[in-house]
């Protein structure tokens, strides 16, 4: 256990829980710049070049509608985990704070909720960086991508930084790329976008239809939870972690609220909820078949630097509950020259791979939305006995836990009926290595 400095309660000094030490203390190699690249790297992900069809199917021409709600939600989920993090700057992100301010159980259940929704957002990666690069052989090009980016990891923090910070200029280039191009048609006199006629929708929109819409983008806007949950690797976390959380959502949002406009206004809401890669489908209107191809360079880019990303939240969350006997301690395990979960991270990409062969892409993506929402409502929880000096410090929580909630149950029932079994499971493994652990 360390000490440290918290700046939030006028200089009062706090242990901080659930860090390793010694031989299992993982180094804080990471700067702000990183931080706000590993955050970029998750959110900038293969989700937002499948997730507007689904959400056009359930929204209309109200998709956007559903953006801002996920939007707001997400912003509150964004300001409570900078505010815990801040104060709790150790592996395992919420996990860590539900543990410490709410009790070990909801702690246990955020954590699992992280585990088995990320893992599914793995797949879902994994799967969509096969459907663009091998079609027809997406399982096993899923398989090769999340061993070549274990093997990443395993090398080193910092080389996953390096790798994300490339991905991100890549995508962000070709999409910066793309939304220049429908600009300079327009002013040359050859309009490709037309907002007005591409919110027209024949679809009758409902407000379960946006509600739903809304926790399906949801899917595509967690990634910076992935800060968080590598507080323990971060230098100067109280300051950084903030600051790197605040930076990556409100670049991300603004590019999310660019691309959902572009692809609305170039092909149309109708056009969007029919398309398997509607990305693609509007690179094709603008650029022409010929550069197709570099549409999906950037959505299997994008899929990469996710699942790298990913992969690293999950196994730090893994490090964490091995700490406290909530999964086998054998995962709690730092080694190798650059003090890494080794463990944990071949275990988590077992996990990913042996799922990745059974399940389908729009499944994963609804499963991951119903853990990490889940998640996000014991951060907000969390955040909320912090009880802030600010009224909007006390609102915002409150705000975020129960849009999480909302957006849970407004999700495809598949989704929830299959995300309640695996709670049930958790509280079943918890209950049943209780005894254990009291007597540890």
């Amino acid at each position: 256990m360390r000490v440290i400095k918290e700046p939030h309660l006028g200089g009062t000094l706090l242990v901080m829980p659930g860090a390793g030490t010694g031989a299992d203390a993982l180094r804080r190699t990471l700067t702000r710049r990183d931080a706000v690249f590993i955050g970029m790297g998750s959110m900038i992900g293969a989700g937002m070049f499948v997730v507007w069809s689904p959400a056009a199917r359930a929204a209309g021409s109200f998709m956007l509608l559903s953006l801002f709600i996920v939007a707001v939600v997400a912003a509150c989920n964004a300001y409570s985990s900078a505010m815990l993090a801040a104060r709790y700057p150790c592996a395992g992100g919420t996990y860590v704070y539900g543990k410490e301010r709410l009790g070990e159980l909801p702690g246990f259940l955020a954590g699992w909720c992280f585990v088995i929704g990320k893992s599914a957002s793995c797949v879902a990666m994994a799967l969509t960086l096969g459907a663009y690069v091998a079609p027809g052989y997406e399982r096993v090009a899923a398989v090769v991508a999340v061993i070549a980016v274990t093997a990443a990891n395993l090398s080193g923090l910092q080389h996953s930084a390096r790798i994300s910070m490339a991905i991100v200029s890549i995508v962000v280039a070709v999409l910066v790329g793309l939304g220049a191009s429908v600009v300079v048609a327009g002013m040359a006199g050859e309009p490709m976008f037309d907002l007005g006629a591409g919110l027209a929708s024949t679809a009758a929109p409902s407000a379960y239809g946006v509600l739903q819409a809304a926790g399906l983008l949801f899917f595509a806007f967690a990634g910076y939870a992935r800060i968080a949950t590598l507080g323990e690797e971060v230098a100067d976390p109280e300051r950084t972690i903030g600051q790197a959380i605040g930076i990556t959502f409100v670049v991300v949002l603004a590019l999310y609220v660019g691309l959902a406009v572009l692809v609305i206004g170039v092909i149309g809401s109708d056009a969007t909820a029919a398309s398997v890669a509607p990305i693609a489908d509007m690179g094709e209107q603008v650029w022409g078949q010929q550069w197709v191809w570099l549409i999906r360079v950037a959505a299997a880019c994008a899929a990469l630097g996710a699942l790298l990303n990913m992969l690293l939240g999950i196994s730090r969350t893994t490090l964490a509950m091995a700490r406290d006997a909530h999964l086998p301690t054998r995962l709690a395990r730092v080694s190798g020259a650059h003090q890494l979960p080794q463990r944990a991270e071949v275990a988590v990409a077992s996990v990913v791979l042996l799922v990745a062969l059974v399940v389908d892409l729009r499944g994963a993506i609804g499963f991951s939305s119903f853990g990490v929402l889940l998640y996000y409502a014991v951060a907000n929880g969390s955040a909320w006995t912090l009880h802030g000096d600010k009224l909007w410090q006390r609102i915002v929580p409150v705000v975020g836990f129960v849009g999480c909630l909302v957006l849970v149950a407004a999700l495809p029932w598949e989704s929830v009926v299959a995300g309640l079994v695996l709670v049930a499971l958790g509280i079943g493994w918890y209950a049943g290595t209780r005894r254990s652990r009291m007597a540890g």
